[in-house]
């Protein structure tokens, strides 16, 4: 069974559906944040949201090869899409946070997407600059942060926009402000690139338990 896909639109939400996928795919979907809702699976935005026109166009373009990739099926091509990332977000007040962060310090770690905290500010100009692999628009949420947006190119890239104190309770983040009041640069071929301090990487995969990347931690930190 291939992907198929439908769009739904009113005056308060438009919807991105997947209303056929393989059984493969299903656990990628669920890893996604899709909403399962009467045998489709669905991600929504306020309707109105700037570049959903874009990101639809996009969303059925390359909603399987992102699923793949989660499902380990397709490698993730995450040195080509940081490259990509840094070049495009230049001038952009953004950071490098998750397992990416740790692969960009040089660490034997292949990341599964790059997550970027990106302020505020600056959260639509990221989504305008990454628009031709936009495949959900940056829209409010109540979440963490003020707002989301994620892109696919060689890799899925995912940004939270004004990320705020929530992010650090009940425990600091990687993430949060915490992490942000102490950031290092790493230079990364020929990009410096803002990443979270090891401390605060390395307790959250010990809360996490992933023991291996804690001990590849250890290492590079010794």
């Amino acid at each position: 069974m291939g992907m198929r896909y439908e769009r739904y639109d009113d005056a308060e939400v438009t919807e991105f559906r997947v209303v056929a996928a393989p059984d493969e795919l299903v656990p990628a979907l669920q890893r996604s944040a899709f909403t399962e809702r009467d045998g489709c699976w669905v991600r929504s935005c306020p309707a109105g949201t700037p570049h959903v026109d874009d990101a639809w166009v996009n969303f059925q373009r390359l909603a399987e090869p992102w699923l793949r990739q989660l499902a380990g099926l397709e490698p993730v091509l995450w040195e080509e899409t940081l490259d990509l990332v840094c070049r495009r977000l230049e001038g952009i007040d953004w950071w490098l946070t998750g397992s990416a962060a740790l692969a960009a310090r040089g660490m034997a770690i292949t990341p599964g997407d790059l997550d970027l905290v990106v302020s505020g500010a600056d959260s639509h100009r990221a989504g305008e600059l990454l628009l031709d692999g936009l495949v959900e628009p940056v829209a409010a949420v109540d979440w963490f942060c003020d707002w989301f947006g994620r892109a696919m190119f060689g890799a899925r890239v995912e940004w939270a926009g004004g990320v705020g104190p929530a992010a650090d309770q009940p425990e600091i983040t990687d993430f949060g402000p915490h992490a942000a009041a102490r950031l290092d640069k790493v230079r990364w071929r020929d990009h410096d690139i803002r990443v979270p301090p090891l401390d605060l990487q390395r307790a959250v995969n010990v809360r996490r338990g992933l023991t291996e990347r804690v001990r590849l931690i250890d290492q590079f930190a010794d």
